[in-house]
């Protein structure tokens, strides 16, 4: 016997599919909401943790600017007191440089050489005296250049033949002159140690037997 079926089967298998079509297409969309919740989540908790190290950063930096501020403080204090240190220094040197000077004229001056006249103004000193010849003169000099630590750049202003008198007119001739120096004031032990072998090293020798 056959059997022939009269139902619209066509149309009912259309519906099972698109039934199934939206089946599918409701569950890709829950399951896209549930990612996007995920996800979500997840760049909520990101941020929120990337907001607690930014202003942990903050609370640090405005701590470093704070120490900063406080370090260039310390340093401004630190540069006042040294320059009063120095002021100090300077003030205890200029108030013994008369006795360093005198000192000094005394030491340098060779045998044959009379001072008649010692002024200072500043730092220049202007000396006058008498010479018994030309040579005790440039000994003086070399002296003040080379062996004073308190003497520098002495410049000789005038040498000339002393005009005699009833009291030398028999004596041998003398020669008077006057000179310029500079004072200056000799470097801490530490500082010219430092630059002694600073001085003294070979500039690129190599010596080879």
């Amino acid at each position: 016997m056959i059997l022939i079926n009269l139902l619209p089967h066509r149309e009912a298998k259309r519906l099972a599919r698109k039934r199934s079509f939206f089946a599918a297409m409701a569950a890709f969309a829950l399951a896209g909401v549930a990612v996007g919740l995920v996800w979500y989540s997840v760049l909520q908790q990101m941020t929120t943790a990337q907001q607690a190290r930014n202003e942990f950063l903050k609370s640090e930096i405005a701590r470093l600017d704070s120490q900063i501020k406080d370090i260039a403080t310390l340093r401004q204090e630190i540069e006042a007191l040294k320059a009063r240190q120095r002021a100090v220094e300077d003030l205890q040197t200029d108030r013994n440089t008369p006795i360093h000077l005198l000192d000094e004229l005394v030491k340098q001056t060779p045998e044959g050489v009379y001072l008649t006249s010692i002024k200072q103004t500043g730092q220049v000193v202007a000396v006058t005296g008498v010479a018994q010849t030309n040579e005790r003169v440039s000994e003086f000099l070399r002296n003040t250049l080379y062996n004073s630590p308190w003497l520098e750049n002495p410049e000789l202003v005038e040498i000339k033949v002393a005009t005699p008198t009833a009291a030398n007119r028999e004596q041998r001739r003398l020669f008077d002159f006057s000179m310029r120096l500079n004072l200056k004031r000799p470097q801490p032990p530490a500082a010219a140690e430092a630059a002694i072998p600073a001085a003294s090293a070979p500039a690129g020798t190599d010596k080879r037997t």
